[in-house]
């Protein structure tokens, strides 16, 4: 036996040994959740208006085979990871189909030396995003073996990535001053892809490529403001590696301690969060970029970006079980994603602008369409969490789950609730035994004097807002938990640019004002109808509105027009509408009294 191998047999046993991190929290898989309510409604609109509308042979298969290559940064791999999800969560054999289609058309199209890709032999890997687009490709035939067992498609991976592998040396050291483009932004999502293929097989040399020549353990990038050449302040891609280091972590923590690998991310959340970077609908970023201004016209709030706030949220969430993770989810969820498309789920947009008109994206491929088939594709997995001692609630809205807890017993679980139009909600639980364990309910920060009865009953204690309120008892078939969230409007403040204004919220929701459904302002532009102010004492109750979703809201109120008049009449009566309205021009209005106004619960951690 060579020294060499033997070395390596030698080191893949020990990491083998060493002791994955345990995480508090742990998703249940897809099989085992099925969502309703507008989550569930985004999930099949997704598949059925999107997803099975696509070109898969023209559009996303042709590039990789046809001749000559012609260099297009399709985002196949994306899309292919939704459809083995969504084949895999709906078990639609239309869906299921198209998954096949994928995955046998981008197999048949790879080269005999593993290439996936658009380009001639002379510029692979050294061309921009050709690297980028491979590795969403391996991640999704990963996906593919995960879910279907289909032994093809890992071998696939493996082959791809080994010639990732051998073939990295092509590059050469100053690639990214070439470009303009730093090579952790440039490579997207590769680190995560080989992470994922070691923990598949075993294989050391995948580690090897993202610890050593990729230097995840080391990368420690601060937050970098403004787009300037490199773009190393993208929040998509920063995030992404951020992701790569916490699934490091996860998989070695005594190997790399979570002091150093978590760093960037508690970075990126603290600058979101604690400085600005976090705009009120959960989205960040200007022009794809870290910003701190509040700037809330044009390209605000990348979808890319948006789909790894919610993974690295959901990845810190499962280590910490801080409830606040949660309401950062909901709050990007139920506004900025649902915005990136239409309410029918056709079409997709890169930026959902808080001010100003918003535009869909041209096509069904690049990075953004696909990267949002595949976070609609995980929704299901951050509702409900299996812990050590039960289960956690974390997102609400119906659905029923199947949840696997210790020594082997089986509970099922049923919401039941129209949240977000209103806060109740009806928890049924049914183990197949009776049996003791903790039930967890995240309470939202907003969610001041939350209440909860247990069969009827006024549970004990104190449901503080921004935690996990639990219920630890013998439960038994048919024991039910309703929890009642209040839901006033809330006028929040704006902060830097939106300083001296507000936004209006109900819950997670923010509103907008849509000038469609208010003619006499239909002229306006975003701008100036930010300089409206509203009258705080007209609020009343949610009104229908169906702009968005079948059964949604809107916010009816009195507003003044723009100038230093006090007359107590109004000159306008309103209708808000839901933030992801696709009319929707203002979020932010002037008041004359800020008396009533208060600051964002998730930035201040004032509850």
């Amino acid at each position: 036996m060579k020294p060499h191998f033997l070395r390596r047999c030698i080191s893949a046993l020990l990491l083998a040994a060493l002791p994955a991190a345990a995480d508090v929290l742990t998703p249940l898989d897809l099989r085992e959740v099925k969502v309703g309510g507008e989550i569930g409604r985004r999930i099949a609109v997704t598949v059925t208006n999107n997803l099975l509308k696509l070109d898969a042979d023209h559009d996303f298969l042709r590039p990789f085979s046809e001749e000559p290559r012609k260099g297009e940064y399709i985002g196949l791999g994306k899309t292919l990871d939704a459809t083995v999800r969504f084949a895999a969560y709906t078990g639609d054999p239309r869906v299921d189909a198209l998954r096949k289609r994928f995955v046998e058309g981008i197999i048949k199209a790879q080269e005999a030396d593993g290439y996936f890709g658009t380009l001639p032999p002379a510029k692979r890997i050294k061309t921009l995003w050709d690297v980028h687009e491979m590795g969403y490709i391996i991640w999704a035939l990963l996906a593919d073996h995960q879910f279907f067992g289909d032994a093809d498609a890992l071998a696939a991976a493996r082959k791809a990535a080994d010639y990732l592998v051998k073939n990295w040396s092509v590059l050469p050291p100053d690639w990214g001053v070439g470009t303009d483009v730093a090579p952790h932004v440039a490579f997207t999502g590769i680190e995560r892809t080989l992470l994922a293929l070691h923990r598949a097989t075993g294989e050391k040399s995948y580690l090897d490529f993202v610890t050593r020549m990729r230097a995840l353990p080391e990368w420690d990038l601060g937050i970098v403001v403004g787009r300037r050449t490199g773009i190393e302040g993208h929040v998509y891609a920063y995030l992404t590696r951020c992701l790569a280091q916490l699934e490091l972590q996860r998989l070695y923590p005594a190997v790399y301690p979570a002091e150093g690998l978590l760093r960037p991310s508690r970075r990126a959340h603290t600058f979101m969060t604690h400085h600005d970077g976090m705009l009120i609908t959960g989205s960040c970023g200007q022009c794809e970029i870290w910003t701190g201004d509040q700037d809330a016209r044009g390209d605000v709030g990348e979808t890319c970006a948006l789909a790894y706030q919610l993974r690295v949220y959901d990845s810190l969430l499962r280590l910490d079980a801080d409830a606040r993770l949660g309401d950062l989810m909901e709050r990007v969820i139920f506004n900025a994603l649902f915005a990136s498309q239409s309410p029918d789920g056709r079409r997709l947009r890169y930026f959902a602008p808080l001010e100003g008109g918003r535009i869909y994206w041209k096509t069904d491929t690049y990075c953004c369409p696909c990267n949002f088939r595949r976070i609609i594709a995980e929704l299901p997995s951050f509702v409900f969490y299996r812990a050590a001692d039960g289960v956690t609630v974390n997102l609400y809205t119906p659905a029923q789950a199947t949840v696997k807890l210790k020594d082997g017993l089986v509970v099922a679980l049923r919401q039941e609730t129209d949240y977000p139009g209103s806060g109740r909600v009806r928890i049924c639980v049914e183990p197949v035994q009776p049996a003791t364990f903790a039930l967890r309910l995240r309470i939202p920060a907003w969610a001041v004097n939350a209440s909860a009865t247990l069969n009827g009953q006024p549970v004990s204690g104190v449901l503080q807002p921004g935690t996990f309120f639990e219920l630890r008892r013998e439960w038994k078939a048919g024991d039910t938990v309703t929890l009642e969230l209040p839901m006033p409007w809330r006028l929040v403040k704006g902060r830097q640019r939106q300083a001296g204004r507000v936004a209006v919220m109900r819950g997670p929701q923010v509103f907008c004002l849509d000038p469609a459904q208010n003619p006499a302002l239909a002229k306006l532009d975003g701008t100036e109808l930010g300089y409206i102010a509203l009258n705080p004492a007209s609020l009343a109750a949610a009104v229908p509105s169906s702009a968005v979703r079948p059964d949604g809201l809107g916010c009816r109120i009195q507003a003044w027009k723009p100038g230093f008049g006090l007359g107590k009449k109004a000159d306008y009566e309103l209708t808000l509408t839901e933030f992801p309205d696709p009319a929707g021009k203002a979020t932010y209005f002037r008041l004359r009294d800020f008396a009533g106004a208060v600051d964002d619960e998730l930035l201040t951690g004032a509850n």
